[in-house]
């Protein structure tokens, strides 16, 4: 597992995880605007593999699915029940499928990067493609509740919250604006973004941790390899959760950020 590393080449030491992982040399184009890093490479070849997935699962689609077919099924169906049609209804849920499903596979297959060997790092980990999904999802939320109530009665009925002393709204007015046109897209990005990063570190320390114990220290200290090593392979299985959990909340909370402005007035 090359990227989890982190020794000293010279020395031998033990050199903990640092944010420099997610900010590696370029490799491709260097100085122009198409310039390549190792992340950005793993985000594309993670989009190519979710779009290349979904071609071979639908190719010659059966009645009954089988295989690959059965699998992507299953991911379509949970996004739509789950998601679309549990927060949104029939109706709208099948009208807002379509992004809801394109956000939960971006998220859940740029996040399994992070657990395969060799690539070993999530590009969610990275602050751009989280800011690109929020802002994707915060297009979204806003062209629904605007186009729906106009652009000032949508503004007015999301942040004037009704029946409460004329005098409060001095103070709820600004919170209401905070909360909904600036907190969601940040939280948003911040709460995927925070979660990777910190996955990623945590697999380096310990990975790092074993290959140290193991092959460079001397004397007995090398049984403190087997805890390390453990103590990765128990947080590998707990990263994939993270994994799928990050990709449901992310697509769940757009889906719940729709609703509330399809119905922002009733609020």
């Amino acid at each position: 597992m090359l990227s989890v590393l982190n020794l000293a080449a010279g020395d031998g030491g033990y050199h903990p995880p640092s944010l420099s992982d997610f900010y590696p040399d370029s490799v491709l184009f260097e100085g122009t605007i198409f310039e390549l890093d190792r992340l950005m490479l793993i985000r594309l070849l993670m989009s190519a593999v979710l779009v290349i997935v979904f071609m071979l699962a639908f190719r010659s689609p059966k009645l009954v699915p089988r295989g690959l077919q059965n699998v992507a099924e299953y991911g379509l169906d949970f996004v739509r029940i789950q998601i679309a049609e549990s927060i949104l209804g029939k109706e709208n849920g099948k009208r807002f499928l379509p992004i809801l499903t394109t956000i939960f596979f971006a998220v859940l297959f740029m996040n399994f990067s992070g657990i395969i060997p060799v690539l070993n790092i999530s590009s969610n980990g990275l602050i751009g493609m989280p800011i690109v999904l929020a802002a994707l999802a915060y297009i979204v939320f806003n062209y629904v509740g605007i186009k729906k109530y106009g652009f000032f009665g949508y503004v007015k009925a999301s942040i004037v919250v009704p029946d409460v002393p004329p005098a409060l709204h001095i103070l709820l007015i600004p919170i209401e604006f905070l909360s909904t046109f600036i907190l969601r897209p940040f939280t948003l990005t911040v709460r995927l973004l925070a979660n990777m990063m910190a996955g990623h570190i945590m697999l380096v320390l310990f990975f790092s941790a074993t290959q140290y114990f193991f092959f460079t220290t001397e004397a007995w200290t090398w049984v403190f390899g087997f805890p390390a090593l453990i103590g990765g392979i128990a947080f590998t299985f707990f990263e994939l959760l993270v994994i799928g959990l990050q990709a449901y909340i992310f697509a769940l909370l757009t889906a719940v950020y729709i609703d509330l402005a399809d119905h922002a007035a009733d609020h």
